[in-house]
């Protein structure tokens, strides 16, 4: 195999596919990014057997063929070599190393044999249908801060994604919880949505998709069956396994008729929150938020570090009430809310408080309280 690529393209290709390999590898062959050369471009791909990424890259090939080479040595040495630079990369003869060359850098890199490398094998995925990339990465933002990270609770570690129905409308629906908030975004459901089954789909691969939904413009291509899900992204694909799991039965957890409702301004009231949770304790970081008329006091009460409280002016008729909150939860949820104000929906201090913004009907927030 000989070819020829430039320099910013092939560090494009490699900063796409190399983040899928793991620092720490049992299997070398993972540790490593396959190059196949053929036609007029070359093909890389890397895989932790769960996800493969594969992206496609204009080259000038000399000599058809396939090597592999430690994903995250190629992307260093690319992304240190100069701009412009033509980098010409080589396996063959004598020599079972991969050759790289670029002006007056030349480098020797270990290669481990192509016929090794784990290929995810392809199956049929049922159902396909496009979707413009922004609402795919909105559906991402609104939600994956709520991802579980608690492995035991596997079937909570990714968003679940499904087609559903809203007063009339046909919605794409992507939901998170962790068991202490839950996230919930739509969008209009596209083409042939409707038929996908429910997945979740976990944590690392929502991780690389948001990556490179940041490069493409346009739509996305969505491939789903029941085991797996494929998104084709211009040049990059993706593929990943689904979490084998049932998603809990999230719609239980929303409250609905909460009818305390406090509407504040959303940056004066974060910006308030990160300032006297300052001094919460770091376990739970809770926050107390006391209501009255026309009146919003957060407050944090710590035995070691002091106290810390901060008055508000917000829009609450209802009668007077305390809540505690984790104000990391509380932070998340308010760099979420596009519009100016928060909507809280409470039903007593330790019931679930819904979350809407003013500026998105579409994401809705839940937030478990804690005791203050």
């Amino acid at each position: 195999m000989k070819l020829t690529i430039e320099r910013a393209v092939l560090l494009k290709a490699l900063g796409h596919v190399q983040a899928v390999v793991e620092r720490r590898n049992t299997i070398p062959i993972l540790s490593n990014v396959l190059i196949q050369a053929s036609g007029d471009h070359a093909r890389l791909t890397a895989t932790d057997l769960d996800m493969e990424i594969v992206e496609e890259a204009e080259a000038r090939v000399e000599r058809e063929g396939q090597a592999t080479a430690p994903a995250h040595t190629l992307y260093e040495i690319a992304r240190k070599l100069p701009e412009g630079a033509d980098v010409t990369l080589e396996i063959g003869g004598d020599d079972p190393r991969l050759f790289l060359s670029a002006g007056r850098s030349k480098f020797h890199l270990p290669s481990l044999p192509p016929g090794d490398f784990p290929v995810m094998p392809a199956e049929d995925l049922e159902v396909s249908f496009s979707l413009p990339a922004e609402d795919l990465a909105r559906l991402i933002d609104k939600t994956r801060f709520a991802v579980s990270t608690e492995e035991t609770r596997y079937y909570l570690n990714g968003i679940h994604m499904h087609p559903a129905e809203r007063e009339g409308r046909k919605v794409l629906r992507a939901v998170a919880t962790d068991g202490h908030r839950l996230a919930l975004a739509e969008a209009d459901q596209p083409g042939n949505a409707g038929d996908m089954p429910a997945v979740i789909i976990p944590r690392k691969p929502i991780g690389e998709l948001r990556r490179l939904l940041e490069d493409l413009d346009g739509d996305v291509e969505m491939s789903v069956s029941e085991g797996k899900i494929r998104f084709q992204l211009g040049a990059a694909v993706l593929t990943s396994k689904l979490i084998d799991g049932t998603f809990p039965d999230y719609e239980r957890v929303i409250p609905r008729g909460n009818d305390k409702i406090l509407r504040v301004d959303r940056a004066p009231f974060a910006q308030a929150v990160d300032r006297v949770a300052t001094i919460s304790q770091e376990k739970s970081r809770s926050v107390k938020l006391s209501l009255s008329d026309s009146n919003l006091v957060l407050a944090v009460n710590n035995p070691e570090s002091g106290t810390a409280s901060e008055e508000l002016s917000a829009d609450y008729s209802s009668e007077d009430l305390s809540i505690g909150f984790n104000a990391r939860y509380l932070l998340d949820v308010a760099a979420q809310i596009v519009g100016d104000e928060a909507i809280f929906e409470f039903a007593d201090s330790a019931s679930p408080t819904r979350v809407t913004d003013s500026g998105d009907p579409n994401a809705e927030y839940v937030l478990m309280p804690l005791r203050v």
